[in-house]
């Protein structure tokens, strides 16, 4: 039975990753929008009035004069960063990277999936046939952050991979495949790199999978307690769509973070852009305000509330053709 529910998870993952990758590429993308505005504190000094905002007395300062940093570029929807990336990188780029989602959904979404599924064995009342829901939202963070620690290095190649297009020609990457993408880490960065901003990818995984598994089992049965519904397709489609919304809205600010560490460029000689998750949070706010931390809330509700449903519809299904195996 474990190893079942570990089969089982895993092709419904795989089916769910691939199937909405162009919509986390987009999330990836918004998420990233802005970063390389950020001010450096060291380098920004008090500017006087005259050169703030006076473009003839800017224009005629004396050499070595501090400046107005430009205006970051206006922000754009889901819908214009879909079409831009369409337009300047051609549809094959909307599944950058899907070789990593493949990968990633093999080691974290399978990890975690099959592990739920035996603490939910273990931790279900015999008599009753019901979990309570303390009990789902503690194998989910169990089983998110045990997932989320095997993924990592898929999942840093996947953020890589995603946002690479967005930079310019000189400075991408340029990875092959996961395979090349882990690869060139490996050589350049250290074997640890590929663990690079781990704590913020396991807390994003067991928020996820605690919002995610515990609401889908809790309003499923609820579903069916109340005789709203039976358990079929409808049931799925509505108690996987509330927790996709719900685990999105959990889990946007720690991905935010997770995403501008991960793909954050660390020249040698140089210190980092960002020391670690609270140095990323702080100056991701004070450069862009709190609501950055909701950047890319749209396509990642739009990429969260379909995956959700087709992993929990798959998984159904899944479980339908092995239920006697």
């Amino acid at each position: 039975m474990g190893v079942k529910g570990f089969v089982e998870g895993g092709i419904a993952s795989i089916i769910a990753g691939c199937s909405t990758h162009p919509l986390d590429l987009i999330k990836v993308r918004m998420q990233l929008q802005g970063e390389s505005h950020v001010p450096n504190p060291a380098t920004i000094q008090t500017l006087r009035p005259a050169y703030a905002f006076n473009a003839s007395s800017a224009t005629t300062a004396a050499p070595g004069a501090i400046h107005a940093p430009p205006p970051p570029p206006p922000r754009m929807g889901p819908v214009a960063v879909g079409v831009k990336i369409f337009q300047t990188e051609g549809v094959a780029a909307l599944f950058s990277g899907v070789s990593a989602t493949v990968l990633r959904q093999t080691l974290y979404s399978t990890t975690r999936m099959g592990l739920y599924d035996i603490l939910k064995q273990k931790w279900t009342d015999p008599n009753s046939g019901n979990m309570p829901l303390v009990s789902k939202i503690a194998a989910g963070l169990i089983a998110g952050g045990i997932g989320a620690a095997v993924g990592n290095p898929a999942d840093l190649a996947m953020v890589r991979m995603q946002a690479d297009g967005r930079l310019p020609v000189a400075q991408r990457r340029n990875y092959k495949s996961v395979v090349d993408a882990i690869t060139q880490m490996t050589k350049q960065e250290g074997v640890v790199s590929l663990w690079r901003g781990s704590s913020l990818t396991v807390n994003r995984a067991m928020i996820v999978t605690a919002s995610q598994l515990a609401t889908y089992d809790q309003v499923k049965e609820m579903i069916i307690g109340n005789g709203v519904m039976k358990d079929g397709f409808g049931t799925h489609v509505s108690a996987s769509f509330t927790a996709g919304f719900v685990a999105a809205v959990a889990s946007n600010p720690v991905d935010v973070i997770k995403t501008r560490v991960m793909n954050m460029k660390v020249e040698a000689g140089a210190p980092p852009p960002y020391c670690g998750a609270i140095d990323c949070a702080l100056k991701t706010v004070r450069a862009e305000g709190p609501m950055a931390l909701y950047k890319g809330f749209i396509p990642t509700i739009s990429r969260q509330g379909p995956f959700t449903v087709v992993l929990f519809v798959t998984l159904e299904q899944v479980r339908k053709l092995l239920k006697n195996f």
